[in-house]
């Protein structure tokens, strides 16, 4: 009975972070010379929003980084043991993982917990090879799924986003057009998207390595009062 019990509450536990971690997007782009993250920039837990500055990106290598989304504890935790274990790598063999092989392992260790502790950390990974010239851009889920894309998206945005990535993205795109895409997709989410996500951050990831940290503030839309006059003849009809 307790047995039972005890896994019925996990199982709610496990349902309760799976929404949480679907409440929040990101988004990834790639074209010929650079790759694009971007993130909300919220952070909350249940039905409280903590913060409006989060950064959810971490920097795995000078031209490699990740973009995370999920449990905080979790994000926070795995992020930051991909990011020591690749610097570790570094600095005992002398070079560094390509983006590939920096998914690879990534999904290898996200796949292990699967089967342990299951970190509860969606995440895309994009980045720039100076070896082979190429960018890259890699979508990955708690379970363990990896796949090399051209555009990706992940939370209840990507329902949104998708589309229009699928519509407008091509491959030679400029940068000012890939930003131009973005903030189409970003528009389109808080126009739509019952959860309020009033703002995203992105980097651009090219041959020069990881740009700074770029804002999308997009004011909300203004609503239309009525004067003063029209709500005092609307409430003389109730009198």
């Amino acid at each position: 009975g307790n047995v039972r019990r005890c896994t019925r509450v996990g199982a709610e536990v496990y349902t309760f972070f799976r929404e949480q971690r679907r409440m929040e997007c990101l988004i990834g782009i790639k074209c010929d010379t650079f790759t694009i993250l971007a993130h909300d920039n919220s952070a909350g837990r249940s039905v409280l929003v903590m913060k409006q500055n989060q950064d959810k990106i971490f920097k795995l290598e000078d031209q490699l980084a990740m973009v995370v989304c999920g449990d905080s504890g979790d994000t926070v935790y795995f992020g930051e043991f991909i990011q020591k274990s690749m610097a570790f790598y570094r600095i005992r063999n002398g070079y560094s993982l390509s983006p590939n092989a920096a998914a690879n392992y990534t999904r290898h260790e996200m796949a292990k917990r699967l089967r342990q502790y299951p970190n509860l950390v969606n995440l895309i990974m994009g980045g720039y090879d100076p070896k082979t010239n190429q960018t890259a851009l890699y979508f990955m889920d708690y379970l363990g799924t990896l796949a090399d894309v051209s555009f990706t998206s992940h939370g209840y945005g990507s329902y949104f986003a998708l589309s229009i990535l699928d519509r407008f993205h091509r491959s030679d795109m400029t940068l000012e057009e890939a930003e131009e895409l973005l903030l189409k997709c970003v528009l389109e989410i808080q126009k739509r998207l019952v959860i309020n996500l009033p703002s995203f951050s992105y980097y651009v990831i090219n041959e020069s390595g990881i740009s700074e940290k770029k804002t999308i503030n997009v004011e909300p839309a203004t609503k239309q009062t009525q004067s003063s006059e029209t709500r005092v003849e609307e409430m003389d009809v109730f009198t």
